[in-house]
Order: C-alpha cells, then structure tokens, then sequence
C-alpha cells in the first residue's frame, strides 16, 4: 500500500513540475512568468540592429523600457521578417519588435500594440538617376524585404516595376550598391541610416510616400490579452513622461516626433478586429 501510494505521489509530483516548467517556458505567452521571447531583425537601423553583439535601437529600447514598467522581462532574437508574424502566431515568439506596420492583412495574423512611431516609405536610387515618381519606375527592378509593408508598396502602388525579394535590408543594399537594382525601396529611417554610413556610394532619395495612417507597433498573439494590456500600459506611461520623446530623440535625428507621442500626448492608437 505504501509502495503503491509512493509511485501515485512520484507521478503526481512529475506532473506538477511538468506543468510548472510549461507554464513558465519563455513562448508561453504570459507576461507574468518572466522573459519572453522577442523576434527581431538586426539590420535596420535605427529602429532594430546588432551593436557589438547586443539588440538595440529604438523600438528595442522601448520596449526594455516598457517591460521594466510592467514587471516581464525580454530575450531578443534574430529573425527574418518574412516568418515573424507567423512565429508570433504559432508561440515561437511572445512578441514582434520591427517597425512593423499595422495593415488590415496583418491583422488577420496577430493583434498590434497601440503605434509607438510613423514615418515615411522611400525610393532609394543611384544619384542623379531622376526617378522622383512611381511612374518613372515602370521596368525597373525595385528591392524590397520580402513579406514587408514596403513589398506591398512596390507590388500594389508602383505600376509596372520589377520587384526583387530579399530576406534582409543588408541583401537588398548590398544590390542596389552593386547596381543591380534601380531602387531599394526601406522605411525612410533606415534608409537614412544606410545613407549615412555609406557616404562613398552615390545615392539619393527618389519618391517619397507618409505612412502615418499605419503606425508601427508590437505584435502580440491574438489570444495574448494581458500581454497586449501590458504593453500598452507600459506605451501609455512612456508616452506620458517623456521617455517615447527622449528615445526618438537618441535614434531618429532628424525625423520629427509625430505630435501624438510627445510627452503627454495622446498616442496612436490602434484597433483590433
């Protein structure tokens, strides 16, 4: 009897600490047991990039920020952008960290944080190769990173171009600086940042579209609730004493602040089908 109530107390014991172990596995998707996993990209700066090893830029920064507020913590990993909304979706990561912009089309996939940042889709071409509107792009090959806002841009908005798929910014630059590419197109941002530390290249921003009415944010599960609340709390708080302002300030030095984040202001929000 006693040996029998042994096994039945070894195996309830296993069970336990089987379930305990589950429920704080890093892609477990609540916010309340501890680090979560965060995909991210490493080549777009200044939102997301690698910097002597470590994940920064701004919307990695802010979300540290934003964790640190609502008491998780976060494990950045390297992704392509093609596969992070479906990673998101299926519990291999918590969270999506990479100026993603909130499109109905992705809605279908995950929820989306309230907006922590806008900006502008560029053309990025050779210098001086006069191609300032979409229709000059008619049969010209465009780089974009696969499965991003800027590869639905191309595909939809610029008539006739050829657009060529990469798995990251680093590809598509890489490219357009071989001159194989007529254009790059990149959030403005980013664009800016390579420009910047390429000054031997001679490039230049062609068209230029605002993207205003879908801002980037955080993607979360779909059935992630609390997570969801959590960080737009933690936005919330940011937004309000100035922390949202300071960070743009640190990464973005010449795009201005949208007036919705300044400290105080009112945000972006976002909603949810």
């Amino acid at each position: 009897m006693r040996s029998t109530l042994r096994r039945v107390l070894v195996v309830l014991t296993a069970g336990t600490a089987i379930a305990v172990l589950a429920g704080c596995g890093s892609s477990s998707g609540d916010a309340a047991s501890g680090k979560l996993r965060v995909g991210t990209l490493t080549d777009a700066p200044p939102s997301i990039y690698l910097e002597n090893g470590n994940f920064t830029g701004y919307d990695n920064e802010l979300l540290r920020d934003i964790a640190k507020r609502e008491g998780f913590e976060v494990e950045f990993v390297g992704t392509e952008f093609a596969g992070l909304l479906a990673s998101v979706a299926n519990r291999k990561f918590d969270l999506g960290s990479s100026t993603i912009s909130t499109t109905d089309e992705r809605k279908k996939t995950v929820a989306f944080s309230n907006g922590y940042s806008t900006g502008f889709t560029t053309i990025v071409t050779r210098k001086d190769a006069g191609l300032k509107d979409v229709g000059s792009f008619a049969g010209k090959r465009l780089g974009v990173v696969q499965a991003s806002v800027q590869d639905e841009f191309a595909s939809k908005k610029v008539p006739g171009a050829d657009v060529v798929r990469f798995p990251d910014y680093n590809a598509g630059f890489a490219q357009l600086k071989g001159g194989t590419l007529d254009g790059w197109v990149v959030p403005k941002d980013i664009g800016q940042k390579y420009l910047d530390q390429n000054p031997a290249v001679p490039l230049e921003f062609g068209y230029t579209v605002e993207t205003k009415d879908t801002p980037s944010a955080y993607a979360v599960r779909k059935d992630n609730k609390e997570l969801l609340n959590k960080v737009n709390d933690g936005l919330a708080k940011a937004i309000a004493d100035g922390t949202v302002a300071r960070l743009h300030a640190q990464f973005f030095k010449t795009q201005p602040l949208p007036a919705e984040l300044a400290q105080g202001g009112p945000g972006l929000p976002v909603q949810n089908p």
